[in-house]
């Protein structure tokens, strides 16, 4: 650390710290003509660099509360402030006032015009200073009337000085002090901070090599400085690479859309290609091509969005005609057109697929889909009404459920999911069907992830399709909660930037 590396404000604070070690903030302010914030500000510079040190320190201060209101006589020599009379004074000045030394307490009463509880307290007190004597039901000034208490001592002092530290006190004045702490109204007690700054070792050694507060070195390059060679005859001020910086919240890709992306680039480097589709689609490629009946529960308003005076009059006919055949033969019902008319928010990227492979007619090939599904549910840790879904087609002549199994692995494996494993299962429209399920190690179990078959011959038939088609697909946040060990899938959608913000680029 050299001279150079100070800013103005750090080296007249080094420079004033020279003559007055361990000084106040305000002091210091005033020492080097500087604002209370530009001092605060350097001593946390210098603080941080190891330069000074700050200690502090803690005091009792004692004030008074506020005015209060006197209903006492003034005596011709009063001791405090007629504020400040307590009780015990009053009634004495009250027992004066009537130019005689003994009174009844009845009397005495009325004439001092207190509360009960005050004027018990005030003769108390009284007796106790030994200002008044008492035979029977009768009081009598004494000798020592006229000489102050101890209370009355330490209220004097504090109105005279405003406020006074409790460390200040003698031990007379303290015993003053905790007999009116008792005492509600008079006194308040707070605690008052005092800062001393100082310098340290390091600090003097780097003050005794400043010249002079206001030298600093040049710290922006210009082209004048260049052109005129005055950087030749003066200094740079040196760059400290330790010191801190302001810290930035910098916009980042959301943590879902990060794994959406690496997904994508798996799929490219298996050799497929991406393709995609409306998210409104007729019932017709949503659920009848897809060998799914009319009356099944999925098509139920429960688990679909269904659109109002919306829709789809252009299902070609050949198709229609096909499907009709299948769904009579197979699930032995009249199959009814009209129903397949009907829009849905699509509940599964399948019918983007299917629709595709009935226009580009496809004998061989690789396709997959990422995008947004629709389902009527209601919302749980587990479920939303609008999720992504991940779809993969291979179409081939020879191609099998081993094959299947195969690419499974490996999409899997570039996910980091090494443990997998498969079993029978069904789905409408793909014979044979599995599913899959992965080993976490973080959770110590076995997770279902997706579904997977070789689509139904009623299925590829329907659009023109010969070949073998094998198909895999699921919920994409399923991968991102077990990627950042969420319980809850809501919390990908909660848009808390403090999780947002602490979730790794890359993570491991």
């Amino acid at each position: 650390m050299t001279e150079l590396n100070l800013h103005k404000i750090e080296k007249k604070i080094l420079l004033s710290l020279v003559k007055h070690d361990k000084i106040d903030i305000e002091k210091l302010a005033s020492i080097t003509n500087l604002s209370l914030d530009n001092v605060r500000r350097g001593i946390e510079w210098l603080k941080y660099k190891g330069l000074l040190s700050v200690s502090v320190h803690k005091d009792s201060i004692i004030q008074l509360i506020s005015e209060r209101s006197n209903d006492g006589h003034p005596s011709d020599k009063p001791h405090v402030s007629d504020i400040l009379t307590l009780p015990e004074r009053r009634i004495v000045n009250a027992i004066k006032s009537k130019h005689q030394k003994n009174i009844k307490i009845g009397e005495l009463a009325k004439l001092c015009s207190m509360s009960n509880i005050e004027f018990s307290v005030g003769i108390q007190n009284a007796l106790r200073n030994g200002w008044l004597s008492k035979v029977a039901d009768t009081l009598k000034i004494t000798d020592n009337s006229e000489k102050l208490s101890l209370e009355e001592t330490l209220l004097e002092k504090i109105s005279r000085l405003k406020k006074i530290k409790l460390s200040e006190l003698s031990d007379k004045e303290l015993h003053g002090f905790t007999l009116l702490k008792k005492r509600p109204g008079y006194l308040k007690e707070t605690v008052e901070k005092t800062f001393g700054i100082s310098l340290t070792n390091e600090g003097r050694k780097v003050a005794s090599n400043i010249k002079n507060d206001v030298e600093e070195g040049i710290g922006t390059i210009t082209s004048e400085i260049i052109s005129t060679g005055k950087w030749k005859n003066e200094k740079f001020t040196e760059i400290d690479v330790t010191s801190p910086v302001r810290s930035y919240a910098m916009g980042r890709t959301h943590p879902l859309t990060e794994i959406i992306n690496e997904i994508r680039e798996i799929f490219v480097s298996m050799g497929f290609s991406e393709i995609e589709g409306s998210t409104i689609q007729s019932c017709f490629w949503n659920f009848d091509v897809l060998f799914t009946p009319q009356d099944h529960p999925a098509r139920d308003m429960q688990d679909t969005f269904y659109l109002s005076d919306l829709t789809d009059k252009e299902i070609d006919s050949d198709i229609s005609d096909k499907v009709s055949h299948f769904h009579k033969t197979e699930w032995s019902y009249d199959w009814d057109i009209e129903n397949s008319k009907q829009t849905v928010l699509r509940t599964h990227t399948t019918p983007v697929t299917i629709k595709y492979l009935s226009e580009s007619k496809l004998s061989s090939g690789r396709i997959f889909s990422i995008g947004r599904v629709f389902r009527n549910e209601k919302m749980s840790y587990k479920h939303l009404m609008e999720f992504h879904q991940i779809e993969g087609i291979v179409i081939g002549e020879t191609v099998n459920l081993r094959d299947l199994m195969g690419l499974q692995k490996q999409f899997y494996s570039k996910l980091g999911l090494e443990k997998v494993k498969f079993w029978p299962t069904y789905f409408p429209y793909t014979e044979p069907s599995l599913q899959s399920m992965v080993y976490i190690d973080k959770l110590g179990k076995w997770v279902e992830l997706f579904g997977m078959g070789m689509f139904r011959p009623e299925v590829t038939q329907s659009v023109g399709i010969l070949n073998n088609v094998l198909a895999w697909g699921g919920g994409l946040e399923r991968i991102a909660m077990i990627r950042y060990g969420l319980d809850d899938v809501r919390e990908l959608y909660d848009n808390k930037l403090s999780w947002l913000r602490m979730q790794p680029i890359c993570p491991l």
